[in-house]
């Protein structure tokens, strides 16, 4: 999934931003987002986002890890797909959380 409208990236840095990031898949149809997190890590900027509803294929529970990544003066937002960054960027997560509680 990629991002359609430079907004997404705009929203997610936008403290005051409570509404849902919306980004298109592969069908260009709009799937809903809630923001989890965003992780700065290995000079690299990550955000972990959830499905708003329900989404086949997809539990419950399950958030996917996205990528900012530069295209010329534009951002977009990359599905990550390498299993060892994503688990990377889980437990980066997992510890900014523990530290915060």
């Amino acid at each position: 999934m990629e991002e359609k409208e430079i907004n997404a990236i705009d929203a997610l840095f936008d403290e005051n931003n409570t509404d849902n990031i919306v980004l298109y898949n592969e069908k260009d149809e709009p799937v809903e987002f809630e923001q989890v997190a965003i992780i700065p890590m290995d000079e690299r900027i990550y955000v972990i986002l959830k499905p708003a509803k329900e989404v086949e294929g997809v539990a419950d529970d399950e958030a996917f890890a996205f990528e900012i990544v530069g295209e010329g003066d534009e951002e977009s937002l990359h599905l990550v797909e390498d299993d060892k960054i994503i688990d990377k960027v889980f437990a980066q997560y997992d510890k900014l959380f523990e530290e915060q509680n």
